[in-house]
């Protein structure tokens, strides 16, 4: 079988699961890591590998891009406090504690106990709000999550190159520390200078398919240049993603932004399978090259990994949510003082994914005890997905959590402000044009309904009368009253429509 053969093979299976993985309510990157164990036992399969650094940047890149792009700066000042505790401390912490188990229980070289910490350190929480998109939670505490998940990937990775050059040199000498040190900062400063010199480029190509094919170079040469010059790849990605995202809003045409958060959605969707699928591959022939009594030991180990994780989450985070109830200023003064219970949640949010298994991927093939790192971290995300994952919408519900979040009410409140503005732009205009589009901005509610019934009722009769109208373009389409072309466009009317008046849910293509 062909490698593309072998591939086709992989995506086809990865449906299917996928539509299991949604009716069983699991996770999809649990099944998806199973399956790649299971079809490394189909024989005629081709051996699949990647150079360690071509892994991290196609796995990683456009994900983060895809993630800081939707990330407010905003939220960052606020909440700098918190992120700062689960981004940076409980990073350091889990890496330390995992590290300290790597000695003491299977006696890892210290740098490849760093390294393993390090690479299961990071919480994945997409995988998080991802599982959570069914039910309606605090915003705060998914805008906390998401922040971690930006910056705990820059944390874990500058720990993990820290190991790579121990392991490497031998020690860490002032150059390195000094290299290390530059690494985060450096790694910022890059990404915004990039991003402003794309906004030069943009021009030319916006409105364009080539503008897509533009915004993916740009992702990965910024990976790559930073790389080279030895500077955080990861947060150079944020703050160029940040930054473009910040300035573009008004020069973006909408079309060209529909179209490219379709197409940046679905790419970090399939990056996401194929890591999963590869890494069941891979751990499968670990797996196979392990003595029986050396796997008994890793299982054990694996375990013991997961367990202290899990606790050492869980411990900080309501730690530092004590001591911010005691000391104000260590959640800052744009929130209120988070309670127990979202601590609970926070703490138990805590599955790894594709972080660990691109950084996983990237150890180089010499480092010692790699297919014991590796396969810990195969362990600990298929249990943290699978243990965490299934729990979590339960424990929101057992928490209390679930409920209105407000962002219907907010989303009524400034489209009324909008409305009011548009209508200001029009005064002093007359015409039929001008009294088109003053009845039609008039038209939307300037009171905020005070009951979600009132919202949902005017969503469904909307949807009834697009429905009518669709079926309605679908008779003069068969009776060629009208052409392709023109049921094309009209199609294209309704779908806009549509989807302007549909909730922020339905607009969305999720998995989970």
């Amino acid at each position: 079988m062909s490698f593309f053969e072998s591939l086709l093979v992989l995506l086809a299976a990865a449906v299917l699961l996928l539509q299991v993985s949604r009716r069983l309510k699991a996770p999809y990157p649990a099944l998806l890591a199973a399956a790649g164990v299971c079809f490394a036992l189909v024989p005629g399969l081709p051996k699949i590998s990647m150079e360690p650094h071509t892994a991290l940047a196609l796995f990683l890149a456009p994900v983060l891009v895809d993630a800081a792009f939707d990330f407010p700066v905003a939220d960052v000042r606020k909440m700098w406090r918190p992120l700062f505790a689960l981004a940076i401390v409980a990073v350091i912490l889990s890496a330390a504690a995992v590290a300290w188990l790597g000695v003491a229980m299977v006696g890892l070289p210290i740098a490849a106990a760093l390294a393993l910490g390090a690479i299961v350190a990071p919480p994945d929480a997409a995988a998080a709000t991802a599982i959570l998109t069914s039910v309606r939670l605090p915003r705060g505490s998914v805008a906390v999550l998401k922040g971690e998940s930006l910056l705990n990937d820059a944390s874990a990775l500058l720990l993990f190159s820290a190991a790579l050059a121990f392991q490497a040199r031998g020690g860490i000498d002032a150059a390195l520390a000094v290299k290390l040190t530059l690494a985060a900062p450096g790694g910022v400063i890059l990404g915004i200078v990039l991003a402003r010199v794309l906004r030069f480029v943009n021009p030319f190509v916006t409105g364009t398919l080539g503008g897509n094919m533009a915004e993916f170079v740009a992702c990965f040469g910024a990976w790559i240049i930073a790389e080279r010059l030895g500077l955080s790849a990861v947060l150079c990605l944020v703050a160029f993603a940040m930054t473009i995202a910040r300035t573009a809003g008004l020069r973006t045409p909408p079309r060209m932004r529909i179209h490219s958060f379709a197409v940046w959605t679905s790419s970090v969707f399939l990056l996401n399978v194929l890591a999963f699928l590869l890494m069941g591959l891979q751990a499968r022939t670990i797996v196979a090259d392990m003595p029986r009594d050396r796997l008994m030991e890793a299982a054990v180990f694996a375990a013991a990994v997961v367990g202290c994780l899990v606790v050492v989450r869980m411990v900080w985070v309501l730690t530092y949510i004590r001591l911010s109830q005691i000391f104000p200023r260590l959640r800052g003064d744009a929130y209120p003082t988070p309670s127990l219970r979202h601590g609970v949640l926070v703490g138990w949010c805590g599955m790894r994914g594709l972080v660990t298994l691109a950084t996983a991927f990237a150890l180089p093939a010499d480092f010692p005890q790699r297919d014991l790192i590796v396969l810990t971290a195969f362990a600990v995300v298929l249990a943290t997905l699978v243990l965490q994952g299934l729990t979590l919408s339960p424990l929101v519900h057992l928490l209390g959590l679930d409920g209105e979040n407000g962002l219907d009410e907010e989303l009524a409140r400034t489209r009324a402000d909008m409305a009011g503005a548009a209508l200001k732009a029009l005064e002093g205009k007359t015409g039929a044009a001008a009294d088109h589009w003053r009845y039609r901005f008039a038209a939307v509610p300037t009171t905020i309904p005070t009951r979600a019934g009132e919202l949902e009722a005017r969503r469904t009769l909307g949807l009834k009368a697009l429905r009518r109208q669709r079926e309605r373009l679908e008779e003069l389409r068969d009776s060629q009253a009208v052409g392709a072309d023109a049921f094309l466009v009209l199609q294209e009317e309704l779908d806009f429509e549509e989807v302007s008046i549909s909730r922020e849910d339905e607009r969305q293509i999720e998995e989970n």
